[in-house]
């Protein structure tokens, strides 16, 4: 009876009365429960909070930690007999059922980091409780009581906590939603907490009791440690919610029932490329289904992690290490970010201080200069913003050089297999969306949106303080939904962006395809298919569009509306206010003034957010590219080529682009210096790999390439290059001037001796006759020039080059046989006392090299000079000869019949509509017979004069200008 009367007496005291309640405990021993309450309006007795703090606390966590303990329980037990008979054959333990619902790797770290927090909140309370017992000594026992029951509450509430989550995170589970309750509840009355401290320093009376309690700076200590470490909690509850949630969608997961989209038993799994299995779940030997966090290698991708890995990249580029004069540029940006933001505050205040002037009947021509001064400062196009804009435009540069020089070496360091597989036009989309999406997000981010978050922080403090809790919560409420709102909007239309972007690469690609293939759609008479194909492109582009579209404009009404809701409320309530003369009319133009000021860089929140979520989407793509690893590199301790014979030699060499498709199988021969090697064989018969094997532009799979005895994956590769030339089979000029390209094989070359490189190759002559000369500008792809003077300047730029190793890629089987012996006059030339390989097509043209490999299948199956091939009956070398020569006695006879016919039709006068096009003519050149095709390509004047009469030459050089590209030559 005495205790119920005792605690409905206290319950009484502590909430309604003003006089002090004491507990007489002993009649030696008096301590002071609760001191004199001084509670306000819109304020709770300190005494009444903490106690009902602490009690509230204890008692959530005794109840609902018991009811998750003895659940945790049970489910383990249940499960541990499920699986029980199972574990015993495993030769490892099987993750229990629920392991699905822990937390995977990537995110272990955070949930440490969570569990010390709840740690420190529970050390700080028992220090405070020592803190509380060491001050009532030195107050000589004046101590309120309800402080040291609250902080006992406190401490044995967190130690409970702290217990249950180190149980969650042994067993591998997430956070239950018990464990996250309490903190969310902690936090909640902490913010409670947080409005009767600011109630008591911004409105203190005279009658309020003793502060010394509330004023002790052990106390304020213990209290902002505690509210931080709340926030934080609740800030990682959510973030690990969100990153658990996505980390098991993204590989095909359903949290809610532990079960996986894909499938568990490994019979359908798909393999990688090296053969391992894709899914996860499938390579249990045992085929049970495994958790997505047993794969050390798993990192779910987050927005938030996206964001972060992304910004961390990009710090190099930010801060110019080595000039000075940006960096003070950086700092005075920082520095008017901040006047800015006090600028925004000083603007609405005398605005108040004004309009109260006026009201009073006052001339105050200083406070309008003053408000004028600020409004000249503020803005999009004041001083401040002026001058700021001004100063980030070197260092915006920066960023964007740094990063394009960045992108453009990666890109030109990435090994041959990427570049065959990727189209030019999309990378260099990517590229150029990236680049700029760089500038883009640094400005909004440090010019609008971390200014905006700051001044919305400020308001809502500066209405609490200046007004009430209720105008602070208004403004708190309202930007709070406005950011969550477009936040939760704009990621469920990311995908939508995403999608757009995708399509208008693959959209791009075609255009670029389309227009660098343009010879082959007209001699295809394709132009509908490829107008079809871009039309197809361009329609599924829009539709991914109009979506995007569609939901931007949902994205907007919503922001429209939480607005409006916010500025009705505000000033409903100051309409209120002023009604009942608590607040002045300027106190109303005040916040009318401030909120529209908030509220104007807070419309465009939503457009910064989406421009950001759009420019992290184009830098997706960019830092893919960033992050692909080059397939061949030099090793860290890679030495320099010495080329002083140039022997080149295959030792045991194997190769295949893909592992179930050998291409090269243990080929073995040597070059010795000076001699010439040739290549033949079959096409698809590893020839032209031979050739990329030796420039390194892939890595053997076993064997070796020696050059003078060093292997070629020991040195690097710069040396082994420059030590090589090669003349293509198709050569691909830049679209700069014939001097340009020839001397791009040695860049400091002098002009004479690029002119004396282009009169070797026999093509000096031909280039003075442009009216140009040297300056004349080769076209795109070299266009403007004949496949033949394609040749001679590729082995200009060899000779230049000056290389110990020379490579001949069926260098002259897309050329006539007329331009063709004069090519391999300079090629002969080229290559005397060099070590060279040759991949021929037209044998007549390898019968002098010294060693001749028959390639086949991958293997070398014949070898030896052209004679000693040719007596080898039935050989492979011995037939292709003879089916060449089958080949070209079938041509002769028809070229000699076409010829005699064209020859008839000029002399009777008859149409010669039907020979324009000269399929094949006789060549006669030192008794030797040689065929070759003409097409339109390679057509020319001189090809033709010694083979056709006057008139019928004329005839044909007519129609072929209008059927080709010959027009544009200097022939």
């Amino acid at each position: 009876a005495e205790i119920s009367t005792l605690l409905l007496l206290f319950v009484r005291k502590v909430i309604y009365s003003d006089k002090a309640l004491r507990v007489n405990m002993n009649e030696s021993l008096s301590i002071l429960f609760c001191p004199p309450s001084f509670s306000k309006e819109l304020r709770i007795s300190p005494c009444g909070l903490h106690t009902t703090i602490g009690i509230t606390l204890l008692a959530y966590i005794f109840i609902f930690g018991c009811i998750q303990h003895l659940y945790s329980r049970k489910r383990k037990t249940r499960h541990d007999d499920h699986y029980s008979q199972d574990d015993e054959n495993d030769e490892e333990p099987l993750p229990s059922r629920f392991q699905y619902r822990g937390y995977p790797p990537s995110l272990h770290k955070l949930a440490n980091a969570v569990q010390s927090l709840v740690g420190i909140v529970a050390l700080l309370n028992g220090f405070y409780i020592l803190f509380i017992l060491a001050e009532k000594n030195r107050v000589d026992s004046k101590l309120p009581l309800y402080l040291l029951t609250s902080t006992i509450c406190r401490f044995f509430a967190w130690t409970i906590e702290y217990y249950l989550v180190a149980c969650e995170r042994k067993q591998n589970q997430r956070w239950s939603y018990f464990t996250q309750g309490f903190w969310y509840l902690a936090f909640i009355l902490t913010n409670i907490e947080l409005y009767n401290r600011l109630v008591y320093f911004t409105k203190p009376r005279e009658d309020d009791g003793p502060p010394e309690w509330i004023q002790n700076h052990v106390l304020m200590i213990v209290y902002i440690s505690r509210y931080t470490i709340t926030l934080l909690l609740v800030i990682c509850a959510v973030t690990l919610s969100i990153m658990w949630r996505r980390s098991f969608e993204a590989q095909g997961y359903n949290p809610l029932n532990n079960q996986s989209q894909r499938s568990l038993s490994g019979e359908n799994a798909t393999l990688n490329e090296d053969g391992s299995p894709d899914d996860v779940e499938a390579s249990r030997p045992n085929g049970k289904p495994i958790s997505m966090a047993d794969d050390p290698k798993y990192a779910p991708p987050t927005t938030v992690s996206e964001f972060i890995t992304k910004m961390k990249k990009l710090i190099p580029f930010l801060w110019p290490t080595d000039n000075i004069r940006l960096q003070i540029y950086i700092l005075i940006c920082i520095l008017l970010l901040v006047a800015g933001r006090i600028v925004n505050v000083l603007l609405p205040y005398q605005n108040k201080i004004l309009i109260e002037r006026l009201t009073e009947r006052k001339f105050a021509w200083q406070e309008i200069l003053f408000y004028v001064f600020l409004r000249f400062l503020q803005g999009d196009v004041g001083l401040v913003k002026t001058v700021q804009n001004i100063l980030w435009i070197p260092i915006g540069q920066f960023t964007t050089r740094e990063v394009s020089v960045k992108m453009f070496d990666h890109l030109l360091n990435l090994s041959l297999r990427f570049h065959l597989n990727r189209k030019t036009g999309e990378i260099l989309r990517v590229q150029d969306r990236g680049v700029s999406s760089i500038v883009s997000i640094l400005s909004y981010l440090l010019f609008n949106i971390v200014p905006t978050l700051v001044d919305i922080g400020i308001a809502v403090i500066y209405f609490t303080v200046s007004f009430d809790l209720y105008f602070g919560m208004i403004v708190f409420t309202t930007m709070s939904s406005y950011i969550i709102a477009t936040i939760a909007i704009t990621q469920w239309r990311t995908k939508y962006r995403r999608e757009a972007n995708l399509l208008d690469n693959a959209m791009e690609a075609k255009a670029v395809d389309s227009l660098l293939n343009y010879e082959t759609v007209k001699l295809y008479a394709a132009e509908a298919f490829e107008v079809q194909q871009y039309t197809d492109a361009i329609l599924a582009y829009q539709n991914a569009e109009r979506k995007s579209t569609m939901s931007l404009y949902i994205l907007n009404s919503v922001q429209n509306t939480i607005i409006q809701i916010g500025l009705v409320a505000g000033c409903l309530l100051c309409a209120n206010r002023i009604v009942k003369e608590e607040m002045t009319v300027g106190d109303f133009i005040m916040y009318l003034t401030y909120i529209l000021q908030l509220y104007g860089p807070l419309n465009w929140f939503g457009t910064y957010y989406r421009v950001i979520q759009k420019n992290l989407v184009d830098m997706e793509k960019m830092f893919d590219l960033l992050q692909e690893v080059p397939e061949v590199k030099d090793l860290p301790l890679a030495s320099s080529l010495v080329v002083k014979k140039g022997e080149v030699t295959f030792q045991n060499v194997s190769f295949h682009y893909d592992p179930r498709v050998p291409i090269l199988k243990n080929i073995s021969f040597s070059i010795p210096s000076g001699s010439t090697v040739a290549l033949v064989g079959p096409s698809g018969g590893g020839k032209s790999t031979i050739l990329r094997l030796l420039f390194r532009f892939y890595d053997v799979q076993s064997g070796s390439i020696l050059v003078d005895g060093q292997d070629i994956r020991y040195v690097k590769q710069r040396d082994l290059r420059s030590n090589i030339g090669v003349v293509p089979q198709d050569t691909v000029l830049f679209n700069d001037t014939i001097r340009y390209n020839i001397r791009y094989s040695k860049i400091n070359a002098t002009d004479s001796q690029v002119e004396e490189a282009a009169a070797a190759a026999q093509i000096h002559e031909k280039i003075l006759g442009f009216p140009e000369g040297y300056e004349t500008k080769v076209g795109e792809r070299g266009l403007r020039l004949s496949g033949g003077e394609k040749q001679r300047v590729a082995i200009a730029r060899t000779l230049l080059k000056n290389p110990q190793i020379v490579l001949l890629d069926e260098a002259t089987s897309a050329l006539d046989t007329h331009t063709e012996r004069h090519i391999q006059k300079a090629l002969r030339r080229m290559t005397v006392n060099r070590t060279t390989l040759i991949i021929a097509h037209r044998l007549s043209t390898i019968v002098h090299a010294d060693q001749i490999l028959v390639v086949q299948g991958g293997e070398i199956v014949e070898r030896g000079s052209h004679q000693e091939l040719l007596s080898i009956q039935n050989g492979v070398y011995y037939k292709l000869w003879n089916k060449q020569l089958k080949l070209h006695e079938k041509m002769k006879r028809e070229a000699e019949q076409k010829r005699a016919a064209l020859a008839a039709a000029v002399a009777s006068g008859a149409s010669t509509d039907g020979f324009t096009d000269v399929d094949t003519l006789i060549m006669e050149d030192e008794g030797e017979t040689s065929t070759f095709p003409h097409t339109a390509e390679n057509m020319h004047e001189d090809d033709l004069s010694s083979a056709l009469p006057e008139k019928a030459r004329s005839i044909n050089l007519n129609n072929n200008n209008n059927r080709n590209q010959e027009t544009e030559n200097y022939e």
